[in-house]
């Protein structure tokens, strides 16, 4: 590879970051063309997961939004697109009107089982070498930061 003439002046602490952040957006480019296939975009796809591992396969926007560490507003258009493809369904809460209720529906488990073995061809991939143990690690470390992280917002 030829010299380009760069010559890092990053610290560990930054090149570590950096590192992880790059690690994130490879990996999400990559599974978004996955998605793409499906009809689905990453969020969406998200939104799915977090579906399929609630309770009864439903959740309000307001905890699917903690959960995705995003807006409720962004999650509100995300949940009228995935509706408005046979995804989910949305409603409202039967104790509180006011909630919005998300379920996923049969197409999107569908959509989900028809995913699995591709992402996690891929991901197998991605993390070639780890052993179980290296995983919880990294898991751990990585929860870490992002608690840490918190405390600058």
């Amino acid at each position: 590879m030829r010299n380009s003439g760069y010559v890092s002046n990053l610290n560990i602490s930054e090149k570590v970051l950096i590192g992880i952040v790059r690690a994130a957006e490879n990996f999400k480019r990559i599974h978004s063309a996955i998605f793409r296939r499906y009809g689905l975009t990453f969020q969406k796809y998200n939104i799915l997961r977090v579906l399929e591992a609630s309770e009864n396969c439903q959740n309000n926007i307001s905890a699917v939004s903690k959960i995705m560490l995003v807006p409720g507003a962004n999650v509100t258009g995300i949940a009228k697109r995935l509706e408005r493809g046979g995804f989910i369904i949305r409603k409202s809460d039967s104790m509180d009107e006011r909630i919005t209720l998300l379920k996923i529906t049969p197409k999107g488990r569908k959509t989900l089982q028809k995913i699995e073995n591709e992402k996690d061809k891929d991901i197998a991939i991605i993390l070639k070498g780890f052993s179980n143990d290296d995983l919880l690690d990294l898991l751990a470390k990585i929860k870490l930061i992002i608690k840490n992280n918190r405390q600058l917002t």
